[in-house]
């Protein structure tokens, strides 16, 4: 009754059967490995996990701690169930009567009855109750088997060793060969158990990867559904924008060209009192009449002689050009957003030329921030080394699309952009965009917080503030393209530049104050 419920407690709640690779919850409460893993896997990881036992609910998937003492306890259960498997008399016909001894000899099990008549003779072996004791005996010689062959890893007799087909060979007792074999089972269980473990380790990392996966494929998910709604959302407000403007247009139109109308009404109605005056007159008789008639100088009157009414131009054409010109540039903005927010590959994974480096720049370890000290570096002067607060990338790019992202938010002044490698490095024209081998985008103080765009000295105030820490930069070399975002939601386009680019292109940073990451 005991071993029953003992069982009982060994059980795990989820499949009702004896623990599997019990492993313990932060709650204290013990389940199979398979069976909390498949649990687990069906609770929504956004709305966190929960013991199937108590409900006690964890923010993160809980980390499954196996339970090495329940395991132990289960593995003795196993055993100890095997042992207590009952194995009756033989003698005993006619009820069944638990067996206490086995004879090897006879091949027959006993109870304390019929052990008190048994032969003591030395030929009668006797054993714990064991079944299947044919199985103890030499098929060949009909002896009990004591000794083990190493050579042949065989169980044999006596008569085996000493006349039979393993004579010579190396032979151990049972109980010793038993010992050496378990003591190498329990060598391979450890090894098993250490694979075993990493296998664990490493379904553990596959589901981690597994999550981490959905997780992303859910923000990527809900990134581009919000992306497609704003610009649904913008194409509907550029729609009853281009429509409305179309309507106002309209009705404009028609205002003007009904005036026109109404006086070309007035002059039609005129010039028909003339005809028909005209028409008496050249069917009179009289000729005096006709030469005096009074109202014939009015019917000459070289003032209307002009031609037509102008009719102000309202053919409607240059509007609907205007308008068509709106749609395209905001298409326009609109598809340049969402080509950077679906660039095919990774950010380029740029470092910073500390050879470049302005003496009055500090260049972090991993070569991806600038920042400006007033303290000077020291740094040795050579011909590729900026003379002011400049510092250029190690690598640079003579074919392909890419795009590398800077934080900005860190300085008060600042430029970014992309140059040749031949650019000044000396002097006022090796600044970002005032020259014609650079391209950049500035921001700051200096540039009452708004941001505008410089190449070649010219300068272009954009219409927009910076209203997020990082912008991203993008190159079509083949195109020509470069290309200014601001990192913010949705992305919006700043400025393009178009160039004919005959040298790769690095990215180059100025920091004026403060400092900036790439």
């Amino acid at each position: 009754m005991a071993s029953v419920g003992l069982g009982k407690e060994l059980e795990c709640s989820i499949c009702l059967s004896l623990y599997t690779g019990p492993v313990t919850l932060r709650c204290g409460h013990n389940f199979c490995r398979d069976c909390i893993h498949q649990v687990l896997n069906t609770q929504d990881g956004a709305g966190g996990y929960s013991c199937p036992e108590c409900r006690e609910e964890f923010q993160e998937r809980p980390t499954l701690q196996k339970n090495i003492t329940l395991c132990n306890v289960v593995e003795d259960f196993h055993s100890s169930h095997r042992e207590e498997t009952k194995i009756f008399c033989t003698y005993c016909l006619d009820s069944p009567v638990p067996a206490v001894k086995s004879c090897l000899h006879c091949e027959a099990s006993l109870c304390d009855k019929h052990l008190v008549n048994h032969s003591k003779s030395a030929n009668h072996v006797l054993t714990k109750p064991s079944p299947f004791l044919e199985n103890r005996k030499c098929s060949v010689h009909n002896k009990i088997l004591e000794y083990y062959c190493t050579e042949d890893s065989s169980c044999i007799c006596v008569s085996c060793s000493l006349a039979g087909e393993h004579r010579g060979h190396r032979v151990e007792m049972l109980g010793e060969a038993s010992k050496t074999k378990k003591k190498k089972l329990r060598k391979m269980t450890r090894k098993l158990m250490t694979k075993r473990e990493k296998t664990e380790e490493k379904v553990r990392s596959m589901e981690e990867r597994w999550r981490k996966a959905q997780g992303k494929a859910t923000e990527e998910a809900e990134r581009v559904t919000a992306l497609f709604i704003d610009i649904r959302r913008r194409l509907d407000d550029l729609e009853k924008k281009v429509l409305s403007e179309i309507s106002r247009q309209e009705e404009k139109m028609s205002l003007s060209l009904s005036d026109v109308i109404q006086k070309l009404e007035i002059k039609k109605d005129e010039l028909s009192r003339k005809m028909r005056h005209i028409e008496e007159l050249c069917n009179m008789a009289d000729p005096l009449t006709v030469l005096q008639d009074p109202k014939t100088g009015d019917l000459c009157d070289p003032k209307e002689e002009g031609g037509d009414e102008d009719t102000g131009g309202h053919d409607g054409g240059d509007q609907g050009m205007e308008v068509i010109s709106h749609i395209s540039h905001t298409l326009s903005d609109i598809i340049r957003g969402v080509n950077v927010t679906f660039y095919v590959q990774d950010p380029e994974n740029l470092s910073l030329n500390i050879n470049t480096a302005g003496n009055y720049l500090l260049i972090s370890d991993d070569l991806k921030t600038a920042t400006w000290t007033g303290i000077k570096q020291n740094r040795p002067e050579s011909a590729e080394r900026f003379q002011y607060r400049q510092v250029m990338s190690s690598g640079g790019f003579s074919s392909g699309r890419h795009y590398w992202d800077v934080e900005i938010g860190g300085s008060e002044l600042w430029r970014v952009g992309m140059c040749y490698p031949s650019i000044n490095r000396i002097g006022d024209q090796s600044y970002i965009g005032d020259n014609n081998k650079s391209w950049g985008l500035c921001g700051g103080w200096w540039y009452n917080n708004q941001c505008a765009v410089r190449h070649d000295s010219k300068y272009i105030e954009l219409p927009h503030q910076i209203s997020s820490d990082r912008v991203r930069i993008c190159l079509d070399y083949e195109a020509g393209r470069l290309s200014f975002y601001r990192l913010c939601d949705p992305i919006r386009h700043l400025h393009t530049f178009t160039a004919t680019f005959t040298e790769p292109l690095h990215a180059v940073l100025f920091v004026g104050i403060g400092s900036i990451k790439i």
